[in-house]
């Protein structure tokens, strides 16, 4: 399957066009249903085997955030043969009461994994939480990038941005 198959994969089962509010605030007119491809096992599969070769050299654990990194941590970890760490928004008040659940992040080069960046918003917050448990955080992987000023906004943060897909690469999947 070439990028521009995926691409268009991922276009035609995610795609949606009307009015959405993003997480960062913004209305966007066109939004890409993150769970239409993570709950396809097979496209999922394909996704994280192309992430894969993205992973930075020296990774160690790759972090994915609530709720849609997880699964797409999940299925990456498998290509990648590392261990996962999943990412609350926030730590339970109960059971292990971890901000990190799964492998441990801290004195480990962690890659934090996400299936959506709009703003980046999440991913800092979450980069920033998990450097505060000692995991060392310099790169971000996602699947699709909308190239709405996430991978600047994370690059003031010192995280660079990897993606699979841009908004880019599935408008030219038309």
């Amino acid at each position: 399957m070439t990028d521009s198959d995926l691409a268009r994969q991922v276009r035609d089962v995610s795609r949606l066009t009307g009015e959405f509010v993003l997480r960062s605030g913004r209305t966007a007119t066109e939004y890409f249903d993150k769970y239409q491809f993570e709950s396809d096992p097979v496209l999922l599969d394909r996704l994280a085997e192309q992430m894969a070769v993205l992973i930075p050299e020296g990774t160690e654990v790759l972090a994915g955030l609530e709720m849609g990194g997880i699964a797409v941590v999940t299925a990456l970890g498998r290509h990648a043969k590392l261990p996962c760490a999943f990412v609350r928004k926030q730590a339970k008040a109960y059971g292990t009461a971890r901000l990190a659940e799964g492998a441990e992040v801290a004195g480990r080069r962690v890659l934090v994994v996400e299936d959506v960046v709009t703003s980046g918003g999440q991913v800092v917050i979450s980069t920033t939480d998990l450097r505060k448990l000692g995991a060392h955080v310099d790169h971000a992987l996602c699947v699709i990038d909308r190239q709405e000023g996430g991978a600047e906004a994370l690059s003031a943060e010192g995280i660079q941005l990897r993606a699979l897909l841009t908004r880019a690469d599935l408008e030219a999947a038309a």
